[in-house]
């Protein structure tokens, strides 16, 4: 099956926040609102280095997929 690099997801517990997740490496989960990032992915200090050079790429990326899906929905 083939799964979408980038999925919307909410939750009732959580009613006021609403999230990204990039199912791909490296996996993590994006509050909008706040643009809190959980990583679902444990990095070595060699991958953490790397790691701060794609983060603001993937947010930027996963932020423009929010609002164009957003904007579809209108």
């Amino acid at each position: 099956m083939e799964v979408p690099k980038f999925l919307i997801a909410d939750s009732s517990t959580l009613q006021d926040e609403i999230f990204v997740l990039h199912t791909e490496y490296p996996r993590f989960l994006l509050n909008v609102s706040n643009d809190d990032v959980l990583w679902f992915e444990e990095f070595s200090k060699e991958d953490e280095e790397e790691l701060g050079k794609v983060t603001q790429d993937l947010i930027e990326e996963a932020l423009n997929f929010f609002d164009s899906e957003i904007e579809s929905l209108e």
